[in-house]
C-alpha cells in the first residue's frame, strides 16, 4: 500500500490532504468518521472567529476541497472513493457555524460530532443526489448539504438543550 498514491508531487501532496493527512487510508473501518477527526480541530478554531468569519472560512475550506478531491478522485480512478475524506474534515466546521465550542464540557462535542457524521451518513434528500455530479464537485456537494442539515440540527441542540445546561 502507498501512502502517498499520485504520479506527481501536486497528486501526492493533494491526495495526502484528500485522505486527511492519511487517515482515510490508514483507518480500519469507516474512513469518514476517522476522516473528520482533523475537522473537530478546524471546527475550534473557527469557532473563536465572529460568525460571518466562520462562513467565510467554510466556503473557502469547502471551495478548497474541491480540487483536491478531485484530484484524489483522478489518483485512485474510482468515484467518490471511501479514502477521500476532504469533504469530511474540511466541511465539518459549517455544522458548527456560531456555537461557542472552546469552554463547553468536552461531551458537547461528542453530540455535535455525532450528529454531523449522522447526516452525513444518511444524506437526506437532496444532499443524496448532489453525489452523482462529476468530479470533486461531486464528492463536496453532498457534505455540504449534509453539513447544513447538520448545522440545523446541532443550532437546534444547542438553543433548546446544550447551550441552557452545563455550559
Amino acid at each position: 500500500m502507498q501512502l502517498l498514491p499520485g504520479k506527481t508531487p501536486i497528486e501526492k501532496l493533494a491526495t495526502f490532504v484528500a485522505t486527511g493527512f492519511g487517515l482515510g487510508v490508514l483507518a480500519p473501518f469507516a474512513s469518514g468518521t476517522w476522516g473528520s477527526i482533523p475537522g473537530v480541530a478546524l471546527a475550534y478554531a473557527t469557532t473563536l472567529l465572529p460568525w460571518w468569519w466562520q462562513v467565510a472560512a467554510c466556503l473557502a475550506l469547502s471551495a478548497a476541497a474541491v480540487p483536491l478531491c478531485g484530484i484524489a478522485e483522478r489518483v485512485f480512478d474510482r468515484k467518490d472513493d471511501g479514502r477521500i475524506v476532504a469533504d469530511e474534515w474540511m466541511l465539518y466546521p459549517i455544522g458548527v457555524i456560531g456555537i461557542q465550542l472552546v469552554g463547553m464540557p468536552w461531551w458537547h462535542m461528542l453530540v455535535y460530532f455525532a450528529v454531523i457524521r449522522f447526516f452525513d451518513i444518511v444524506k437526506l434528500p437532496p444532499a443524496n443526489r448532489l453525489q452523482a455530479i462529476d468530479g470533486g464537485l461531486g464528492v463536496v456537494a453532498d457534505d455540504f448539504a449534509a453539513n447544513l442539515y447538520s448545522l440545523a440540527a446541532n443550532w437546534a441542540l444547542y438553543h433548546f438543550w446544550l447551550g441552557k445546561c452545563c455550559a
